[in-house]
């Protein structure tokens, strides 16, 4: 459906939270640590946060970075962003010093909102950032840097009179929001949409066959009308999957319960999921997954609330799977398909999947259950047939971002327009169309291995490694070969006392794949190094993958999180 189909004005991120906020003021909006705020509390602290920047002179259409962890001012802060008519900014708060300079420059921020002992990493690069002319610092506990010269969060709160909302700019749904990719391949970008785009193309939550909310009136209504769901998020809110669950959950008038753990740590989860009645768990891949449903398998009784388990950003092996099923045979699993660029384009029922070999792992990807907008596209952007054996472009097209911010070479690479006119947001995947018009995910362009002429697909190299038993994580990637090319590369973790080899892990592989896909090169480490998504570290691999040949050397990895 096109944008124009509905006017943009009620659909700002700003008017449709303040509209819920009308309908179910006194629901519990979110949990972070002791903090428990209500609709009507985190839309007064938030209208506090626009009114503060208002007042330092930030306007509508600049942009305001964050540079948090999970907690509740994160929220705060973005939503009164967005109420002061301005535009947030995410901040991975695993960046360096180099890496932050890059978005803080690149995104022209005017203003940063950052913890204190995050901001500490922004002091080096200070004096390069000419736009940056206010910082607000949450305190964490850290020393401060005075070098920054930034007010307190809560003192410029506090400051704050209630006063008129109007006093505040309209804002509209043609508002801009601005989301920095994670850059595990190179700089972040910035993907610039539209709020109304955005909406509808990854916050809208409805019941299967529902239309699509007409308006503000819509959209309160079915806040009163539904289950106050509670969903434990533990994707970073910096990032496209925690931040998209979050605010479609609020959205909606239902309960975000936050960790405010450093750390994952699977027992703290655990009990927190367990103490606040969560419904739903969200996570990101088998690194999130696996840890946590151990712990519920050492203490079954846990969680008789937990009912659905979703993962976004890289989908749940078949062993894990199975591990959630041992658990709660009636437990709903289901896999999310989407990116920065394209929304949320569709999920996966997270079972037994089609093609599965007889021992559970499954040679190919999950099979995705996607929306009328999304197609597999070939070279010349025309859409595969079901069934097709042509592997393609994962796109989309209708609601789909304006472009990336301040890079036009890269949004006519990616988002192209085809001879027919259609504007598409092209993935970074590869798929397939299955024979029910499915689509199945291969894995991603950026790394496939083109090894004699054959092409690799990571995802599905690394689903039959971790189904060896002893496995408990890895990352398939290219090397350099002078015979071949490149040449398919692994990074595993094993078990604690588990006694696997190169040649075993082979071995489990040849009967699984075939032979040009099983890898050459295997570096074992102590454990395998995610993004602070849960996604697949691709720079630390490669690095790991480079330091020697093939020996099966064990080397020391880094923690997950």
């Amino acid at each position: 459906m096109p944008p124009s189909a509905y006017p943009d004005a009620p659909f700002s991120l700003a008017r449709l939270f303040e509209a819920v906020t009308e309908t179910v003021p006194d629901r519990v909006a979110v949990v972070s640590g002791p903090r428990r705020l209500t609709y009507r509390g985190l839309n007064a602290r938030s209208t506090r946060v626009a009114r503060h920047l208002a007042g330092t002179g930030v306007r509508p259409g600049e942009h305001v970075a964050l540079l948090a962890r999970n907690r509740a001012e994160w929220l705060e802060s973005f939503l009164g962003i967005l109420r002061a008519g301005a535009v947030p900014v995410n901040l991975n708060y695993r960046y360096v010093a180099g890496e932050l300079h890059h978005v803080l420059s690149d995104s022209h921020a005017v203003a940063l909102v950052a913890e204190d002992s995050l901001a500490a990493t922004v002091v080096p690069v200070r004096d390069g950032l000419p736009r940056l002319r206010h910082v607000l610092l949450i305190e964490d506990g850290s020393p401060r840097a005075a070098s920054l010269a930034g007010m307190d969060y809560e003192t410029a709160l506090a400051a704050q009179q209630p006063g008129d909302p109007a006093e505040l700019p309209p804002t509209s749904g043609s508002d801009h929001y601005l989301l920095y990719t994670g850059g595990t391949t190179g700089y972040p970008k910035g993907v610039l949409w539209r709020q109304a785009d955005i909406f509808r193309a990854a916050l809208e939550r409805r019941s299967p066959g529902a239309p699509r909310a007409r308006d503000l009136t819509d959209v309160a209504e079915r806040a009163a009308r539904c289950f106050p769901q509670r969903m434990l998020l533990l994707g970073p809110l910096m990032h496209a999957a925690g931040q998209w669950n979050a605010l479609s959950m609020l959205l909606c008038g239902k309960r975000v319960v936050l960790s405010t753990d450093s750390a994952f740590d699977a027992d703290r989860l655990v009990a927190l999921a367990h103490r606040e009645g969560a419904h739903t768990l969200q996570l990101v891949g088998d690194a999130m997954a696996r840890p946590f449903v151990m712990r519920l398998l050492a203490e079954p009784d846990r969680c008789p609330t937990l009912t659905s388990v979703r993962s976004g950003g890289t989908p749940l092996t078949h062993p894990v799977r199975a591990l959630w099923r041992s658990w709660r045979s009636d437990l709903t699993l289901a896999d999310s398909y989407g990116g920065s660029e394209t929304g949320v384009c569709g999920t996966a029922d997270a079972g037994v999947v089609p093609g599965a070999h007889p021992s559970g792992e499954t040679a190919r990807g999950p099979n995705f259950a996607m929306g009328g907008s999304v197609a597999v596209l070939d070279d010349r952007l025309e859409p595969l047939p079901a069934g097709s054996t042509e592997v393609g472009r994962i796109a989309r097209t209708g609601h789909i971002p304006l472009g990336y911010y301040n890079d036009p070479v890269a949004t006519a690479r990616t988002f192209p327009v085809d001879p027919r006119g259609r504007r598409w947001a092209l993935s970074g995947d590869y798929a397939t169309r299955g024979e029910d018009g499915s689509v199945v995910l291969l894995g991603r362009g950026s790394v496939v291995v083109n090894t004699a002429g054959e092409k690799v697909y990571p995802e599905e190299v690394e689903a039959v490694i971790k189904a060896h038993p002893d496995v408990v994580d890895a990352i398939v990637l290219p090397l350099p070969d002078e015979a071949l090319g490149q040449r398919v590369s692994a990074v595993v973790a094993v078990a604690a006392g588990a006694r696997v080899d190169v040649e075993g892990l082979r071995a489990h592989c040849r009967g699984r794949l075939a032979g040009y896909k099983v890898p050459r090169s295997v570096r074992f480490v102590d454990q395998v190094r995610r993004t602070a998504a849960g996604k697949q570290d691709y720079r630390w691999a490669s690095a790991v993958a480079r330091r020697g040949t093939d020996t099966g050397e064990a080397v020391s990895g880094h923690p997950v999180w």
